[in-house]
């Protein structure tokens, strides 16, 4: 079964950055679109960012573009998402997740695997 763990939350001032990782137990990690996903207290999970499985084809929710960078190294199942310019609004619990679908989504329910998530709390 594919398990996902997320690392390299905490807290960090505004203006600050921070490194997710999401490590895939899956030997076919290099088939699934990656996603980031963030939930914050008292709203609805989002959307953040996602990542083909050859990187071809990448996709930002508007919020984090030009802020945040997703990536992802298929050789060591693993996946990234680089934030910079944290802003308090980014606070939330951050997801991993895996689609098996050939084509990226930005849904959440489309998604297969997902992580147990990270907490970010980015203070002003």
């Amino acid at each position: 079964q594919v398990q996902l763990v997320e690392s390299g939350g905490g807290v960090v001032q505004t203006g600050g950055s921070l490194r997710l990782s999401c490590a895939c137990s899956d030997r076919a990690f290099g088939n699934y679109i990656a996603g980031w996903f963030r939930q914050a207290p008292g709203k609805e999970r989002e959307f953040v960012a996602a990542i083909t499985w050859n990187s071809n084809s990448i996709y930002y929710a508007g919020s984090v573009k030009g802020r945040f960078t997703i990536s992802r190294d298929n050789a060591k199942n693993m996946v990234y998402l680089q934030m910079n310019s944290l802003k308090p609004e980014d606070t939330a619990v951050y997801y991993c997740a895996l689609d098996f679908h050939d084509t990226l989504t930005t849904y959440d329910y489309e998604y297969d695997f997902w992580g147990r998530g990270t907490q970010v709390t980015v203070s002003s």
